[in-house]
């Protein structure tokens, strides 16, 4: 850990005991001093209580995102990353899913904004968010499957530009001598 890095010592305690071990946290500050704390969640049974210690701070829900740990290419491996503000300070967690079973309690009760997110996690992803108090689509008409985004290219792949032939042959060649 470096020498000197700002943040709450009261959440980054509550968010630490949430964690599996020394190495499921991180605090690092930027170029400019700008503080991040990174903490690795053991189990989705933490996403409540972990948000809870940050609406308690008067934190601010930034974003939560969605990955695929396995690049797209071996399967789903769903991990979702919260990003939180209080002032100054960004304090994010991540957790993985069951990838047979993606589901998470929802933190929309704490943070209205997070509505918006996990509803796109449900309609594009077919993550189960549990307790939801608005599950219906965003965007997507209900004829078509929910989870539509498991099935595209990975974003860093198609941010790239790269949208060639050989892209896709590369692509889906790898898919199918995985199956």
């Amino acid at each position: 850990m470096q020498d000197v890095i700002t943040g709450d010592a009261g959440i980054i305690d509550a968010l630490s005991a949430l964690c599996g071990g020394d190495d499921a946290v991180c605090h690092k500050a930027d170029q400019y001093g700008n503080a991040s704390h990174w903490f690795r969640l053991t189990g989705t049974d933490k996403v409540v209580p972990a948000a809870t210690v940050l609406k308690k701070a008067g934190a601010r829900l930034i974003m939560i995102s969605s990955y695929d740990k396995s690049g797209g290419l071996t399967g789903f491996e769903p991990e979702l990353c919260y990003h939180f503000e209080v002032p100054g300070v960004i304090y994010s967690f991540t957790v993985a899913l069951d990838a047979t079973n993606p589901a998470v309690p929802s933190i929309t009760p704490l943070f209205a904004n997070a509505d918006w997110h996990e509803r796109e996690l449900r309609e594009l992803l077919s993550i189960k968010v549990e307790g939801h108090p608005n599950p219906n689509r965003l965007f997507l008409d209900e004829t078509l499957d929910a989870g539509k985004l498991r099935s595209a290219v990975p974003l860093s792949v198609a941010m790239n530009g790269a949208n060639s032939t050989d892209l896709w042959e590369t692509i889906l060649g790898a898919k199918e001598k995985q199956a």
